[in-house]
């Protein structure tokens, strides 16, 4: 059940054709598929204004390849797939799951992307390549949700002048997600430049003192920046969430 069939129903009781007891069941009902390994939450998209998105990592393409299956009998027209390998991608191809393979950002996309519908645009920045697979995450899961984004690599404070030649983007961002690992230094410069929130994503990226990125990690938590938030290690895609959440409130404008 999708957002307009849920109108639909909700005119249907205010017409005095459907009975409200009989519209919670069909709701109660239709909320979850079940699946055996998997309970598929078919009603997140009416509740929070996203669909469920499914985590691939430790899932058989089997499983994936039913839980898209779940979805898309439920209405549900784009499924995004994260942490998804190129070995499982092709086993998802061999069953028959029609969907595009995003390598760099490990994640695949059920259906089309939509147009961008935010209040602004988003900037991920990157402070070296090493980091372009979590800032691939974190694009394409924004662009999924619909907004507009701009990327920009290899801008770290190691060569700080490689980052502020980007003010005008920086300027005009509405969001922007700043993806470091090492010392974790780009989101607390960014956030002493931005007049927008700054979603801080630490990666794994480092020498030994790194360790895994937990180093990264305390170290943007601790930002002397005010309106930076920090999200977990190598988390591009919860950090894109969070800041198309905030591109999409109400009342705000580029």
């Amino acid at each position: 059940m999708d957002a307009s069939e849920l109108e639909q129903l909700a005119q249907a009781v205010a017409a005095g054709s459907l009975a409200p007891h009989e519209l919670v069941e069909r709701v109660r009902v239709d909320s979850v598929a079940e699946l055996g390994y998997a309970q598929v939450d078919t009603l997140r998209g009416v509740r929070t204004g996203v669909s469920e998105v499914i985590y691939g990592a430790g899932k058989t393409a089997e499983q994936i390849a039913g839980i898209v299956g779940a979805m898309r009998e439920a209405g549900q027209s784009r499924v995004l797939i994260t942490r998804l390998d190129a070995g499982k991608a092709a086993e998802l191809e061999r069953l028959g799951c029609a969907f595009t393979f995003f390598e760099q950002a490990r994640a695949g996309v059920v259906g089309d992307l939509p147009e961008a519908d935010g209040n602004g645009e988003i900037l991920v920045l990157t402070a070296g390549t090493s980091d372009v697979p979590v800032a691939e995450e974190a694009v394409l899961t924004a662009r999924f949700l619909g907004n507009e984004v701009t990327c920009v690599h290899d801008a770290g404070v190691a060569g700080i002048h490689r980052l502020l030649r980007h003010g005008d983007e920086i300027a005009r961002a509405q969001v922007i997600i700043a993806i470091a690992g090492m010392e974790g230094a780009l989101p607390s410069v960014v956030g002493g430049l931005a007049s927008c929130p700054v979603i801080a994503v630490p990666t794994s990226v480092g020498y030994g003192a790194n360790l895994g990125g937990l180093t990264t990690l305390l170290a943007m938590v601790n930002s002397c920046a005010s309106g930076v938030s920090v999200v977990n290690i190598d988390n591009g895609f919860g950090a894109a969430f969070q800041a198309s959440l905030i591109n999409h409130l109400p009342g705000r404008s580029a």
